[in-house]
């Protein structure tokens, strides 16, 4: 079972307006904040997204084939989601839709190039 997934950021205070107001989305919010890293989740006992500074101090980036899926609860949420993602300028990677006969998702780079999906099942 996941516990929490971090993504790199070489602009905390950036990365942090734009999950606070994207995660708001889907019930989440900040359950913990350091220095260097701040965590999401919807309660005290996870499962977490987290952004952070690399501990070794080197730049972030992204990795090739890495993505992270947000579970949403419908397709409104999805759409929502999605959305407001573009709207605090993450980049388009697949309008929302169906991508199989049951799972309905959309795709997009958050401001730092970290790939997301926000789904469900419908």
């Amino acid at each position: 079972m996941i516990g929490y997934i971090t993504l790199g950021t070489n602009d905390l205070e950036k990365a942090t307006a734009f999950y606070d107001a994207l995660l708001a989305k889907l019930d989440a919010q900040q359950t913990m904040k350091t220095d260097r890293l701040v965590f999401w989740g919807k309660s005290p006992k996870g499962p977490f997204l987290a952004v952070g500074k690399p501990y070794d101090g080197a730049a972030a980036s992204t990795g090739n084939g890495t993505m992270i899926s947000l579970a949403a609860g419908s397709q409104d949420q999805v759409k929502a989601v999605y959305n407001k993602a573009l709207e605090l300028g993450a980049k388009d990677e697949g309008e929302p839709g169906y991508r199989t006969d049951n799972f309905f998702g959309a795709y997009f780079r958050d401001p730092d190039g970290n790939k997301l999906c926000v789904f469900c099942i419908a």
